[in-house]
């Protein structure tokens, strides 16, 4: 249930956020007459958002409304921040702004992978503080000089989507820490807990970049790259706006795992609105299989792998999923490689630290870092390794916290007080074993520290990617050809030590991984780093080297850009419609001859045909597959006898069911078909007797095949074994829904290896794994029946058939292809039709079982009775009753003899 949750965009566009305040919740500065010029022109005006988001979702869509103007593609990058600095030039006056790129900003790098012939915009914050006079003037001036749209949010809603929602909330959350207590994790101004108004703050900043899409994007022709965890709202509100646009997201933070990320009050609208992309990218595998466990626990959507490609069906759409850890951008780093302020300093701290072994560890100041952790490390290393003592040395440089809060200050004095310890216990004069740099430092003299390390160590307990280990190795290795390498006479060497919670960890084989929560593990592998040899160092480089400078930032975007490319090939083929409101909004897309089925036009087809042929799954089609009543209800078996009263009609029940199941429960439908167990058994009426259908009478495979299930069975609480004559399936429907998943894999492959010389199919559906006889499916049974009514004279001019799961497929296969086996009339009107819009190989579909059933009553309507039949009845009926008192008066005149 939703509840007062705002998950409903119209809500949160219209403004109702009174916990805003006044920052919040006024209405947006409008742009007026000097709205910024699109970067595209496109015919026609830009409706007002705010006009827009009244429309109602539900409707169908076209493929923009606005027509492209230009066959340019162009790519929109969307973050958080622009790859801008901006600073006011002293003494200026009001507007005297001054502007250049961000060289450190890993979107500005990422243009080198993207293809010469596609324009880059990019789309963000600044960051300064711009006055509202000032904002229409510095919004030209970014768009002309740097291809750059900035985005200005009013201070007090920045301060509540970044603060306290993203810093305060989601960042501790994605990287593993739940707020138990109030002062755990603590934001800027808020207790880490999830806060209503937060969110709703959230989502109306993501409101903001989602307007500024708009003003400049050309729908058809440019694709939009959203970036961080920062905008995960945005992709529902353009996908609302625009059906096909051509959408990427990638997450430069963790994926926490279902277990953390379940506590999040509003996980399903997060997972929904992410699933409204086309391409969802992740640094590793354990990130990407976490958000997958997600979308499998809470909204009960299975990825499938094919051909190396990961993705996710939903509602006819794939969405892929691309695992490519980022990469770092040589040619800058060489370019500060070559400074010769980098030179002087490298020359400086090797005087400083000659004779000694450096251990270097550059990281950001917050909790997750892991600082004190390797500080930790470090002394047990000198406590325990007593040889390192007066030559080993650790500098840490830590460059000023993001955020703030209580455990960041606890954090902090906690590193200090280690620092001061390790250095009073193992220094003396002339040495001091941790030197700890508090601040920032230049980019050459951080590539200086680099350059004369022996080893980098990273102890982060947990980090989306982290790229000081590439930067380091790229440090090392110098630049080739150059005398600036940093051991010109000898070959180059370089060791890591990293925490194996890092996303770059995974991509580094030749670095020694580390628990960095285990102390004396992390202090036996610094000790390993600096005592191994020179040759082994030497190996260990040469393989990390070919790796980063191979798998650089500009390979990462241009594997992205291919990807998102390939996954949105078929936007403009297939149609779709957005249906559903808030976060709950999602495009629906089809086969282009995928259409609901029209009660007028299969009644008229109906009316019309003189020998029908009609097949009805039963769960999920005549009965809701949720209920647990699955007895047909009185109405059901009226509709179904009318329809087999008329003589023109061949009505048949095609079910998995046993035959005893559905004898049972159509008891009083005498004039039914009915083949039970995928087609196996078949009958032609209740007085009728049974048929087997398939070749095979050796069921022997059963003794193979149950040992097995049992063993799935003791092992997955909730699973149950249900045996049939001729088939056995494994129910997981009351397991828990990911691992009743992931142990039905399991089984399908064991049960594949072991029956491989058997002359059984294995197939997994709907909670279900099923093991029954090769050749025994609903299709075969449709195409017997078809040839049996050609046989008797009655050649079929009306085809119905109606199912809902993977076993009715294999019928509307069939039924496809009946009319090239000439086992129908030429010119029979074909109805395969699935319940709910999903792909399928139907070509209708109905949307739920109360529409199946309202159309078979519609159909039952225009039936014609047989009355020669029902006389029949009614003549045997009499005769009968005749006989039976004939009998009764001939025991009555025994008896009374007897006397």
């Amino acid at each position: 249930m939703m509840s007062r949750s705002y998950t409903n965009l119209l809500d949160l566009a219209a403004g109702n956020f009174e916990a805003l305040g006044p920052a919040g919740g006024g209405r947006r500065r409008s742009f007026g007459a000097k709205r910024m010029t699109r970067v595209m022109t496109v015919p026609g005006t830009l409706s007002e958002l705010d006009d827009e988001d009244d429309e109602p979702a539900a409707t169908s869509s076209v493929a923009s409304d606005v027509p492209s103007s230009a066959a340019c593609e162009r790519l929109i990058v969307v973050a958080n921040q622009l790859p801008v600095v901006a600073r006011r030039r002293p003494g200026a006056a009001a507007g005297g702004w001054a502007f250049s790129w961000d060289d450190d900003s890993l979107l500005l790098r990422l243009r080198d992978g993207v293809p010469d012939e596609m324009e880059v915009l990019f789309i963000g914050t600044l960051r300064a503080d711009v006055p509202a006079c000032e904002q229409d003037e510095v919004s030209q001036s970014l768009i002309d000089g740097f291809g750059c749209a900035p985005v200005f949010l009013p201070a007090g809603l920045y301060d509540r989507f970044y603060q306290h929602f993203c810093k305060g909330y989601l960042w501790p959350l994605f990287h593993y820490m739940l707020p138990f207590a109030s002062a755990l994790p603590a934001a800027a101004s808020g207790d880490g807990r999830f806060d209503r108004g937060a969110w709703e703050a959230y989502v109306l900043a993501n409101k903001y970049f989602f307007e500024k899409v708009v003003e400049v994007i050309n729908p058809e022709d440019d694709y939009v790259w959203v970036h961080d965890y920062h905008l995960m709202a945005l992709p529902t509100f353009l996908r609302r706006r625009f059906n096909r646009l051509r959408i990427g997201f990638f997450l430069h933070s963790p994926f926490p795992s279902s277990e953390i990320y379940r506590s999040l009050p509003v996980r399903e609208e997060i997972l929904r609105t992410l699933l409204n992309c086309d391409l969802i990218g992740f640094h590793t595998f354990d990130y990407a299989r976490h958000f997958l466990s997600c979308c499998s626990r809470m909204l009960g959507i299975e990825y499938q792998s094919k051909r190396g490609y990961i993705g996710l069906d939903y509602f006819g759409r794939t969405v892929g999923i691309k695992i490519m850890p980022v990469g770092i951008h040589m040619g800058q780093l060489q370019s500060v490689l070559r400074l010769s302020e980098k030179e002087k300093k490298v020359a400086e701290l090797r005087q400083q630290f000659e004779g000694k072994s450096v251990l270097l560890g550059v990281d950001d100041m917050d909790i997750f870092k892991g600082i004190n952790l390797k500080l930790l490390a470090f002394e047990n290393m000198l406590r325990t390794h007593p040889k390192w003592k007066g030559r080993a040395v650790l500098v840490q440089i830590a460059n000023p916290a993001r955020g703030k809060g209580k455990d960041l200050e606890a954090v902090q004095a906690e590193i200090r007080e280690s620092c001061d310890r390790i250095n009073k216990e193992f220094g003396q004069s002339g040495y001091s074993p941790v030197i700890f740099i508090d601040q920032s430092v230049p980019s050459a003299v951080r590539l200086a520290y680099y350059t004369v390390a022996e080893c980098v160590v990273v102890t982060a307990v947990r980090d989306g990617m982290n790229l000081t280990p590439y930067e380091y190795i790229v440090c090392r290795e110098g630049i080739p050809g150059s005398e600036c390498a940093p051991e010109v006479s000898g070959p180059k060497k370089s060791m890591l030590v990293v925490s194996e919670f890092i996303g770059c960890s995974p991509s580094l084989s030749g670095a020694i991984r580390v628990n960095p929560w285990n102390i004396e593990a992390t202090a036996e592998a610094l000790n390993e780093a600096i005592s191994m040899s020179e040759r082994e160092k030497q190996l260990r480089h040469e393989k990390h080297y070919r790796y980063v400078s191979t798998h650089d930032v500009a390979y990462w975007s241009k594997s992205f850009v291919q990807d998102l490319e390939r996954a949105c090939k078929d936007h403009f083929r297939k149609p779709c419609w957005g249906i559903g409101l808030g976060f709950g909004f999602r495009v629906v897309a089809l086969d282009p001859h995928f259409t609901k089925l029209n009660f007028d036009s299969i009644i008229m087809s109906y009316e019309r045909s003189k020998s029908r042929a009609i097949f009805l799954d039963y769960d999920g089609t005549l009965v809701p597959q949720a209920s647990l009543n699955k007895n047909p209800s009185e109405e059901l078996l009226r509709i179904i006898n009318t329809l087999c009263a008329d003589r023109n009609n061949t009505v048949f029940i095609v079910s998995g069911r046993s035959k005893d199941d559905l004898s049972k429960k159509l008891i009083s439908c005498p004039k039914l078909g009915i083949a039970a167990e995928h087609g196996y058994f078949l009958r032609w009426t209740r007085d009728e007797e049974w048929q087997t259908t398939a070749q095979t009478s050796d069921f022997g495979w059963m003794q193979m095949a149950k040992p097995v299930m049992d063993l799935y069975t003791e092992s997955t609480d909730g699973s149950t074994i249900e045996t049939k004559e001729t088939a056995l399936v494994w129910h997981h429907q009351d397991a828990d829904q990911g691992f009743g998943s992931s142990q039905a894999k399991e089984m399908l492959d064991h049960l594949e290896s072991v029956l491989a010389n058997e002359p059984v199919s294995v197939k997994s559906g709907q909670f279900i794994v099923e093991v029954k006889p090769q050749g025994v499916t609903k299709g075969l049974i449709a195409e017997k029946v078809l040839t049996s009514m050609k046989e008797k004279g009655q050649l079929a001019d009306f085809v119905l058939c109606i199912g809902d799961d993977r076993s009715d497929e294999d019928m509307f296969e069939n039924i496809a292809d009946v009319m090239k086996r000439s086992i129908v009339a030429p010119k029979t009107p074909l109805f395969a039709c699935t319940v709910g819009q999903k792909p399928s190989k139907a070509r209708f579909y109905l949307d739920d079982t109360f529409e199946v059933v309202t159309m078979l009553s519609s159909l039952a309507d225009a039936s014609e009775p047989d009355l020669m039949a029902d006389l029949e009845d009614d003549l045997a009926t009499s005769v009968s009753s005749i006989e039976i008192s004939d009998r009764v008066v001939s025991f009555s005149n025994l008896r009374t003899e007897g006397s």
